[in-house]
């Protein structure tokens, strides 16, 4: 009895000090996440301050995977523009998916690029578009012609207006102006007689400065770190109202090999990213008007009775961009008309009913 004693005892020994089977290490998947854009835009600086740390801390509660993120912003990896080939080529794993610059590809999240002078509240006119991609299925058509699959990440940039050497009083003050604009504000300018050209925040300082044009469609909140008060020091509100730009997206190659605790991760980080930037857009407004006046600039603002001109006269925006979406099979009508009802239900009315018949 006392060497079974011992027998068992030497065992229990045994197995309080055989060590513990190791725990499994994390997956490391390398992912590139790239932007056209300069880090000095915020929804590029988002991607690298709050969706990564935010996704790397979710992805370690899991201890599933772990990234090894290659970065690359400004241009260095994608250029801009080139998104779509840069998902579908495999360069880049996770970026935004931005419709101004891929309108053929991207085109149907630029719904509120086709209802101009709208809410100036990015936060609404974020839920609004996002709340009209997922309730017609929209995204799903998107999905399956670029194989990007929107995660979430949705935002808008604040208040569209016009930054020019001149003061734009009443529409009149816009004939022969060149305007440098990206591809859908330039339609806004019908009926006007200003002259759009084909331009963006990367270009816009180096083109007024040389006189390719003489002012921009954009806002303030970048307008003022890209410091083009210097050429453009007269901020012309005419209200065309926040855009909503786009959301982020993952290669579908990538995403269909993630495990539903993944995805989630990736969604719960794109959330975060989206508050993040809305929160510091919101704050950087004021500040931004105050910088452009101290610069040197000033602010000028259409009149009431010349933006319902502006507004009538313009030849329906909303024409011309649902007949492309209506070509690549898209639910255009039906976004739209979920953009608007969505926005009235939150307590805004278009001046121009754009969809009546």
């Amino acid at each position: 009895m006392k060497k079974i004693a011992s027998l068992v005892a030497g065992l229990g020994l045994f197995v309080l000090a055989a060590p513990a089977a190791p725990v499994q290490a994390a997956e490391t998947m390398r992912l590139t996440i790239a932007a056209g854009h300069p880090i000095v835009f915020l929804w590029v600086k988002h991607l690298k301050d709050t969706f990564i740390p935010v996704l790397d801390a979710e992805l370690a509660k899991t201890g599933e995977i772990k990234i090894d993120w290659s970065q690359g912003y400004g241009g260095t990896i994608v250029k801009l523009g080139s998104e779509v080939d840069a998902f579908q080529s495999g360069i880049m794993d996770v970026g935004q998916m931005m419709g101004v610059f891929n309108p053929a590809k991207f085109g149907l999240l630029n719904v509120t690029y086709a209802m101009p002078f709208g809410p100036v509240d990015a936060r609404q006119v974020t839920k609004s578009v996002e709340d009209a991609l997922i309730s017609t299925g929209a995204l799903a058509s998107v999905e399956k012609a670029t194989g990007v699959v929107y995660i979430g990440g949705g935002i808008s940039i604040d208040d569209y207006n016009i930054g020019a050497a001149k003061k734009i009083e009443k529409l009149a003050d816009l004939q022969g102006v060149k305007l440098g604009g990206a591809g859908p504000n330039l339609a806004w300018l019908r009926s006007t007689n200003a002259v759009g050209v084909q331009g963006s925040f990367v270009s816009f300082y180096n083109d007024i400065k040389t006189g390719i044009y003489s002012g921009y469609i954009g806002w303030m909140t970048a307008g003022v770190p890209a410091k083009l008060y210097e050429v453009a020091p007269f901020w012309n509100e005419v209200h065309f109202g926040a855009m909503y730009i786009g959301g982020l997206g993952v290669t579908k190659s990538k995403w269909d090999k993630f495990s539903d605790a993944t995805k989630a991760a990736f969604k719960k980080a794109a959330a975060a990213y989206s508050e993040a930037y809305l929160a510091e857009q919101a704050s950087r407004y004021q500040a931004s008007i105050e910088a452009h006046k101290k610069a040197g600039g000033s602010v000028v603002e259409l009149p009431a009775a010349e933006r319902s001109k502006w507004i009538a006269a313009m030849p329906n925006p909303t024409t011309e961009w649902a007949a492309a979406a209506d070509a690549r099979s898209e639910p255009a009508m039906k976004v739209l008309d979920a953009y608007q009802k969505s926005l009235a239900s939150s307590g805004f009315k278009f001046e121009r009913d754009y969809l009546a018949k």
